[in-house]
């Protein structure tokens, strides 16, 4: 069986969920995870902010705003009258859902059921079209079998269990749909995988069933060399490692979710990257088994604040470290970068939310200095330790940019630098001409 995920840009029209439905209907058992329509989850997270600031006019005219897409959606995806209905009649449904929220009191657990509108109403429209098309599939609500544990992570014993349980239902069946990003938490209320969480739905359904091959169709063919918005003329990457495209998605490439690889890579599930728009294109492919080693691909991370914590009882004394660890496990922030000296310990962190209690309790240690609005540049392959030439090529290549930090050891598949934003363009344009030996 496989396992195929769609993005919202690839279901964002009636126009793409016909495509869709064509690259799914061939014969083979598979599960097709599918986000919601481009735009519906960024439109209801403003509902929910008018929601939540008491804006209940505004909220109200939010919803009419998005209402007429589908609609429109509606009108050009069915050619039947009996199909139009029934797609009219279910936007009726939601959209109705969708204005009670303005009629009463509005909580977190609320802001997460009207999130999970957008894939709740993809899926069914795309299941209507294959029913009238006459193509063979099962609804599986994904509520019925995906589910957090109380920190916030998929409980795989459950979602192994109820969906194997779901797939029983339908021994004959070969076609089956179901919601990305949205699940349950331990209490039974509705609750999300947070945002880009399709992809980790696909791999977590991968994973579970083992499948044969977990493929993200998304618009862009593979994961590329590096920032397509920023490079010109990159190009996609024929085979990634595991580790190589795990490195790669926490560091920036937005084609992927960070924690997609984590459940393929422990059941050895391929993960295959494709474009609705270029069906025949190769795409990349994610296995356990990647060619090479080589320097394969640069991406760069932004909003990253470093924190410099100076001070002399660091110099001989053991501990000093795991203190200052314990202040970030405490308000669990992840820390992405660290270099130390013999008096200062310098590290870097993406999530800010905690940031004036964290320096409170650093400058318990020392003198702390922090700036922010820096980049992580992540040059990523297959470093090997007895392999020469790798570092002089990318400090070669990044000789007219001011580097803040240097990452290298913690693994044999990234070498990452810090730069100021102001030098971030600059920095992956000169390390696709000095790596890959492409002209600006």
């Amino acid at each position: 069986m496989q396992v195929l995920k769609f993005g919202g840009t690839s279901v964002g029209s009636a126009e793409r969920m016909k495509s869709v439905a064509k690259i799914v209907d061939y014969p083979g058992k598979k599960i097709v995870v599918l986000s919601a329509m481009s735009g519906t989850t960024d439109q209801l997270v403003k509902i929910t902010n008018a929601l939540f600031a008491h804006n209940l006019n505004e909220a109200f005219r939010l919803i009419k705003e998005l209402e007429p897409k589908y609609r429109d959606t509606v009108e050009k995806l069915f050619k039947s009258d009996d199909y139009k209905s029934k797609g009219k009649e279910l936007i009726f449904e939601h959209f109705n859902l969708l204005r009670s929220f303005t009629m009463d009191m509005f909580t977190h657990n609320e802001e997460k059921t009207i999130l999970a509108e957008g894939e709740l109403l993809s899926t069914a429209l795309f299941h209507f079209y294959l029913e009238e098309q006459k193509i063979p599939s099962i609804l599986l609500p994904a509520l019925n079998f995906m589910r957090i544990d109380k920190d916030g992570e998929p409980d795989l014993a459950y979602i192994e269990e109820h969906l194997k349980r779901e797939l029983a239902k339908h021994p004959n069946s070969e076609l089956f749909i179901t919601q990305g990003y949205i699940c349950r938490n331990p209490f039974g209320q509705v609750d999300n995988l947070k945002r880009g969480g399709s992809d980790y739905t696909a791999s977590l359904v991968g994973a579970t069933i083992n499948a044969s091959e977990i493929q993200i169709w998304t618009d862009i063919d593979g994961m590329h060399n590096n920032d397509p918005r920023i490079v010109p003329k990159t190009f996609p990457i024929a085979e990634l490692s595991f580790d190589e495209a795990a490195e790669l998605a926490y560091f920036g490439a937005k084609i992927l979710h960070p924690y997609c690889i984590r459940p393929a890579k422990k059941r050895n599930v391929p993960v295959r990257l494709l474009n609705t728009m270029q069906p025949e294109a190769k795409g990349t492919l994610i296995s356990r088994n990647a060619s090479g080693d080589s320097i394969k691909a640069v991406a760069a991370k932004g909003k990253i604040t470093v924190i410099k914590i100076k001070s002399t009882r660091m110099l001989m004394a053991y501990g000093f470290l795991k203190s200052v660890f314990e202040v970030f496990e405490r308000y669990k922030t992840p820390i992405d970068m660290i270099t130390t000296s013999e008096v200062a310990v310098s590290l870097t962190i993406d999530d800010n939310s905690h940031i004036d209690d964290i320096i409170k309790e650093l400058e318990t240690y020392g003198t702390v200095d922090v700036e922010l609005n820096q980049v992580i540049i992540c040059i990523v392959g297959d470093f090997l330790a007895d392999k020469h030439g790798y570092a002089v090529q990318i400090f070669e290549s990044l000789k007219d940019v001011p580097i803040r930090m240097i990452s290298y050891g913690g693994s044999k598949n990234n070498i990452s630098i810090l730069v100021s934003s102001e030098h971030k363009n600059d920095a992956l344009l000169s390390l696709n001409e000095g790596l890959f030996k492409i002209k600006r």
